[in-house]
């Protein structure tokens, strides 16, 4: 199917010569862009969460029991006003 895209002069002659160097047409170049794209739109990523762990051995002795609000109480001891 024909259809007309308006593209920026620059870009239109970098992607000609990209089509030229892989040997493959202007068309094809942009028919796998448009394809790659709507891939990606179609599956986001998934959320993964970074290891932010410390090197420790877990709480500090005398804090196994204590609920979370003692433990916050704790490591904000002696900060801000």
């Amino acid at each position: 199917m024909k259809t007309t895209i308006e593209i920026s002069e620059p870009l239109l002659k970098e992607a000609k010569k990209a089509a030229a160097r892989e040997g493959t047409t202007f068309r094809t170049l942009v028919e796998r862009g448009l394809r790659h794209e709507l891939k990606q739109c179609k599956s986001p990523k998934s959320f993964r969460l970074r290891k932010a762990s410390f090197k420790g051995k877990g709480l500090q002795s005398g804090t196994k029991d204590l609920s979370w609000d003692q433990i916050r109480e704790l490591a904000y001891t002696g900060r801000g006003s």
